[in-house]
């Protein structure tokens, strides 16, 4: 990562470390950052592991919360001024009352629990305050897709978005953009109108690449998608040119102000978020829609794995020592999740699981080799199905059962999001290089609404459903509450 940072980078990163060490001191506290691509269920996962710290919840593989040692879970102001708050309340009321999804993540926030605990050695109950502040950061996944950018000038950028663009799973997409490109002169004297046609066509097509029906993900900059209040800024006004020379660009040219807006956009925009948030970083999960990919077929299953592989490159891996964690934060667990298990039989979990291992592999490596730990899963934040078994002639298939999204279609019906109905959602490959080299997937997937929560027979609303949850939460937080 040292190529993504200047000294001035490393040098406001190792003062913020310092004082985040002197705090902790008092007050032990983990950054866990919560990222992924577009409707992976960043939202989702970050509101069911707080609904069930506070409220009790299932949560078997949890060891703290098994043994009982967790005496409160409770919110507090989070300690950035500056960032937003992540509103937990509205998500939940979203979920509870209205039985909708909340919206997605579409800038950072933040929030602050704290989990006062009994530590399970005699040792730990001397030392330690048996209290915990899990500072969770909630960040889009197309954000970080921007860190590589730092260490690339404007030439390559250029060079590689075309390569991309021209892959037949985007090329119809592109085909506008790269028309306006191809007739524009990068050495003509600069013109703001076709500047601005230019970065319209180019964020047009990143979106069009977005869309359910190619589920792409790699789309930086991410900021072209979810521009925030830089939206119409000269920062946002720059588009790759194609066959760029490897000279200078000249002065006043439309090379030369697209090139001064790319740099200004890795100086104003990526850099200060990796400076102020990624490399704060302790603990790291990366959720995933692979359903969704695997609904669009094989290139976007590919892209999906690139994306990853460039994710997971951008964190700063690996263990540190006493001395050099006072002045570098890394983060030492990534957990790459792959959401909405609940969206098949049980039985296909084990296969999903395979399929995320797949994708992240090269990823996984690199970060093992640094001594990061990396674990794969399949899970669901929340529910929205239970299993069951339905005859089909003389045999009995595995099928899930919840409530179809308004608007949902499977087999030529299309569901009105309040009828309750079983499905068949197929089976996954037993090899997930099935995905990577075939497009006739047997299987299809549906959206479903939130599930109506469960009560006790005294009336009390119980905690959100999951699968693996605890799982996660295990990996992600068991070592720090033990």
């Amino acid at each position: 990562m040292a190529s993504l940072t200047t000294f001035t980078d490393d040098a406001l990163i190792a003062l913020d470390t310092l004082a985040g060490h002197a705090t902790g001191l008092v007050n032990p506290t983990l950054r866990l950052g919560v990222t992924g691509l577009s409707r992976a269920g960043k939202t989702v996962f970050i509101t069911s592991l707080v609904h069930n710290l506070l409220h009790g919840g299932r949560l078997p593989l949890f060891e703290a919360q098994k043994s009982g040692r967790i005496a409160r879970a409770y919110m507090e102001h989070q300690p950035d001024d500056t960032v937003p708050r992540f509103l937990y309340e509205d998500h939940v009321a979203a979920l509870l009352r209205r039985r909708i999804w909340p919206d997605s993540t579409r800038a950072i926030s933040e929030m602050r629990l704290t989990i006062e605990y009994e530590s399970a050695s005699g040792w730990g109950r001397m030392f330690s305050p048996g209290r915990l502040a899990l500072d969770i950061v909630d960040y889009p996944g197309e954000w970080l897709l921007d860190l590589p950018l730092l260490a690339k000038d404007f030439t390559q950028f250029s060079r590689e978005a075309h390569e991309l663009s021209a892959l037949p799973v985007r090329s119809d997409l592109s085909a506008e953009w790269r028309a306006l490109a191809a007739n524009v002169d990068p050495d003509a004297p600069a013109d703001e109108v076709a500047a601005r046609e230019l970065a319209e066509a180019f964020a047009n097509y990143l979106r069009a690449c977005k869309d359910d029906s190619r589920a792409l993900s790699t789309l930086p900059p991410g900021r072209f998608l979810m521009p925030g209040d830089l939206e119409g800024s000269p920062a946002l006004t720059f588009s790759p040119l194609p066959d760029l020379p490897d000279t200078k660009s000249k002065p006043g040219s439309l090379r030369a102000v697209m090139e001064r807006r790319y740099e200004a956009y890795k100086t104003h925009v990526v850099r200060p978020f990796f400076r102020e948030h990624v490399a704060k970083l302790d603990r790291q999960i990366v959720l995933i829609d692979a359903m969704q990919a695997i609904n669009s077929g094989p290139d976007a299953v590919q892209d999906l794995e690139r994306a990853l592989t460039e994710i997971l490159a951008c964190f700063r891996q690996g263990r540190t020592g006493f001395l050099t964690g006072l002045v570098a934060r890394k983060i030492d667990r990534i957990l790459i999740a792959a959401t909405k298990a609940d969206h098949i039989h049980h039985e296909s979990h084990d296969r999903l699981q395979a399929i995320v291992r797949r994708l992240a592999a090269r990823a996984a490596e690199r970060a093992s080799l640094s001594g990061a730990e990396v674990e794969a899963l399949a899970m669901a934040a929340i529910r929205a199905t239970r299993e069951g078994t339905v005859k089909h002639g003389s045999d009995s298939l595995p099928v899930i059962i919840g409530t179809p999204l308004a608007g949902e279609t499977i087999d030529g019906e299309t569901f009105d999001g309040e009828t309750e109905t079983a499905i068949f959602p197929g089976d996954l490959p037993a090899s997930p290089d099935d995905l990577l080299a075939s497009s006739n997937n047997q299987i299809r997937f549906v959206r479903f609404r939130p599930p109506k929560l469960e009560q006790t027979a005294e009336g009390v609303t119980l905690s959100l459903p999951h699968i693996r949850l605890d799982r996660a939460m295990q990996f992600l937080l068991g070592d720090r509450l033990a």
